[in-house]
């Protein structure tokens, strides 16, 4: 195994644990709270759905990528390909709307009151399910060509207007539908980038301009928490519109091509796949609740002082 080889293997094995484990232990929390509270907020909510569909993405592309740099072949049929990368093409999407709707709601609670909006909050709770249905049933529609087009691995050369992933292929068999897969997905992954940087920046307009009005009035209904949970969605949202921006340069450029290196899908992969694995760390630290439950298992695990100067005598 050559440096190259092996510095890529790394850089995807520590990429995929550290998310695997950072996205578990963020469910771990949120499920604790679910068991030890009455309800969770919309935002909760919203997070950890967002930590489950990384958490899939990073099984379904990140893991058999890493296994196949290592040098594992054959780790998966035309049937499994077709289940995995169906599966990968869903969570990677719903990264990018979960975000999206999570900036979007951040955006709608922290609005001061106003006759548009006097209906339309108290109402968010019951909306996040049927929003997540809407985008569960969306995204599958939207990837639902992605199992006919893939495969296992074949021996020989990589025919043209083929994604080589490794562990699978994806076989456009022609240009027109090359182009068309990848101007779908470009044109959803935009839409709702631009949806989520606009609610961001209006969230970030608001507490520029009326900081002090909102710590003001809300600070007896948990202005302090939303203000918290605000900054949280635009640490988000910054850090998934970097790696996207890096993300969808890799992309066109892959479109223009007929054949595509495999050093620039790897790379394509790894960085896509970053949002995935550092956004549950960016939750942890910023989020008080999901903190705070760490933190009692963490001294929950170990055992009191006094035993342990019991033990030693």
């Amino acid at each position: 195994m050559d440096l190259c080889v092996t510095i890529k293997g790394v850089s995807f094995l520590l990429q995929t644990g550290m998310g695997i484990l950072g996205n578990t232990v963020v469910l771990l929390a949120y499920a604790h709270i679910i068991c030890t509270e009455p309800k969770l907020l919309p935002v909760d909510m919203i997070l950890c759905h967002l930590a489950f569909a990384n958490l899939l993405l990073l099984l379904t592309r990140c893991v058999p990528q890493t296994m196949t740099v290592f040098g594992l072949k054959d780790l998966l049929n035309d049937s499994g390909c077709k289940i995995v990368i169906y599966a990968y093409r869903i969570s990677r999407a719903l990264s990018v709307c979960i975000t999206c709707m999570l900036s979007v709601f951040q955006a709608v609670t922290i609005t001061p009151p106003g006759p548009y909006l006097s209906r339309l909050k108290p109402a968010l709770p019951s909306l996040v399910l049927p929003t997540f249905a809407g985008l569960w049933l969306f995204n599958m529609a939207i990837c639902i060509a992605a199992p006919f087009f893939s495969m296992a691995p074949r021996n020989g050369t990589v025919p043209a207007f083929t994604l080589n992933l490794g562990f699978c292929h994806v076989d456009f068999r022609d240009n027109l539908s090359y182009v068309i897969n990848g101007v779908a997905v470009s044109v959803r992954d935009f839409a709702f980038v631009a949806l989520m940087v606009g609610s961001s920046s209006y969230i970030l307009l608001l507490l520029h301009r009326h900081s002090h009005q909102v710590r003001g009035i809300r600070r007896s209904q948990g202005g302090g928490a939303e203000t918290r949970a605000a900054k949280t969605v635009l640490t988000l949202v910054v850090l998934y519109v970097v790696f996207f921006g890096i993300d969808n340069v890799i992309w066109i450029y892959m479109l223009t091509v007929a054949k595509v290196s495999p050093v620039v899908a790897d790379m394509r992969v790894f960085f896509s796949s970053c949002y995935a694995s550092l956004s549950p760390y960016f939750i942890i630290s910023s989020n008080k609740k999901v903190k705070t439950k760490i933190v009692c298992a963490a001294e929950h695990d170990q055992p009191p002082a006094d035993t342990q100067e019991s033990n030693d005598k």
